[in-house]
């Protein structure tokens, strides 16, 4: 999978480790049911409350609000019957999973979630799931990709009036726009500090500003004092659009010349900042912001839930801050994209080309930064980014640029089409609880 415009789309799949994981929180019955007959598919009420569990729990991570036990039963019951309805226009339409591919897909779980095959089977019996049933699940949700990807993609269709559009858009969110590159000297005080601490903080970065104005290189005494991510680039933080920056920065610069340093300390909510005015660029439609990016990717499975999924991106995270582990490293080692191979490198991305939760995240780092876990359709993302750059498209790039911004917004309405149109021929029976 790669993260480009024409390559696969994945929406998160059928999930059995968090709804085994969750079984201590749902209530125990002595016998499960039937709620729903699809096609030649069933999805039991064990199903339905488990999904509902997982669901809120995914809720509660993106902070949204739960909805009640009912609506939400019928949320989790609706999604079961559009993953059988998928699977099973998979099956007839002739996608096949091959025992090479699974096999295949089986090591990656188990790599993940730092396993041999044999211990991820044990951990699978111990759980309560045949390991034939594990392999089932999975080759389902990989179906699911598959038909997806075939059946949805050639659907959308972008109209020159549609770039038309989008290009107006974007010209009056960019009109007046300014970018700005920046390094900041960052010395933190601590949340809760007593008046010492903050006196001490405070003579600290006075200091510094007296070396500044004896002459010392900015860049240099970044590197030995700054305590902010960006310390190893002399305190650069990156070419950013002005409204991605905080507003306290921003009028700082505003009357430097580029090249020059702020006159005062900053203070923040984070503690004081020294900044200078590296470059500063007038933004537009033929003159965008290029970023170089790495991530790697997790994708819930059968084996390993959402939740978990953030939990070992967490860890990664903290080896890289720590120095344990390049990100490169962890990349090739765990990430399940066409990346992996390339330590992650995605190579050089430009403004839409990316699914928005993850141009977001991207956005808002420093050159070096990494983010938290990132969700998207296609699992949960690591993303550090490498460099960025100042890019003059010509129009046939900047249209082409947005015919691809216009085709991922249409995305979520085409597979929505397509969903209810395989509902609408498929055979859906709804049954009601035994009495």
């Amino acid at each position: 999978m790669n993260l480009r415009k024409h390559a696969r789309r994945l929406w998160p799949a059928l999930c059995l480790a968090a709804a085994l994981s969750a079984q201590a929180q749902t209530p125990v019955r002595t016998a499960d049911y039937i709620v729903a007959v699809v096609n030649a598919e069933v999805v039991t009420h064990k199903e339905v409350e488990q999904r509902a569990v997982r669901m809120a729990q995914e809720m509660r991570n993106a902070r949204t609000t739960v909805p009640g036990d009912a609506a939400l039963y019928q949320q989790a019951l609706s999604s079961l019957i559009d993953e059988r309805v998928v699977i099973t226009h998979a099956r007839e339409t002739g996608v096949r999973i091959d025992e090479t591919e699974l096999d295949r897909n089986v090591q990656t779980i188990a790599s993940v979630n730092q396993l041999t095959v044999e211990a991820l089977r044990e951990r699978l019996r111990a759980e309560g799931m045949d390991f034939a049933r594990f392999r089932a699940n999975l080759s389902d949700q990989l179906l699911a990709d598959r038909v997806r990807e075939r059946d949805v993609l050639p659907r959308i269709r972008v109209s020159e009036a549609d770039v038309d559009a989008f290009l107006g858009e974007q010209r009056t969110q960019v009109s007046g726009e300014v970018q700005l590159n920046i390094a900041q000297i960052f010395v933190s005080v601590p949340e809760g500090a007593n008046a010492a601490t903050v006196a001490q903080r405070q003579a600290l970065v006075d200091m510094t500003l007296a070396r500044l104005r004896s002459g010392e290189p900015f860049d240099r005494l970044a590197k030995e004092l700054s305590e902010g991510m960006e310390r190893s680039r002399g305190g650069e933080i990156g070419l950013r659009p002005s409204s991605r920056l905080p507003d306290v920065f921003v009028d700082t610069v505003r009357n430097l010349a580029v090249g020059q340093f702020s006159p005062r300390v900053v203070r923040s909510s984070a503690g004081f900042h020294i900044l200078k005015l590296l470059a500063r660029q007038s933004e537009s439609a033929l003159n965008v912001t290029q970023t170089r990016a790495r991530h790697i990717l997790l994708r819930p499975s059968a084996g390993l839930s959402s939740d978990e999924a953030v939990r070992r991106m967490g860890e990664f995270r903290d080896q890289v801050a720590q120095g344990k582990r390049s990100f490169e490293q962890l990349a090739q080692q765990y990430s399940e994209d066409g990346s992996a191979a390339r330590g992650g490198d995605l190579g050089w991305l430009s403004p839409g080309q990316l699914v928005p939760e993850f141009e977001k995240a991207m956005n808002a780092l420093g050159v070096g930064g990494v983010s938290a876990p990132v969700l998207s359709r296609f699992g949960v993302h690591l993303i550090q980014v490498v460099d960025r750059r100042q890019v003059a498209l010509d129009p046939r790039q900047v249209r082409e640029q947005a015919r691809n911004a216009v085709r991922e917004r249409k995305f979520g309405q085409t597979y929505a089409e397509w969903i209810d149109e395989l509902r609408s021929r498929a055979y859906i029976e709804l049954r009601d609880p035994p009495l």
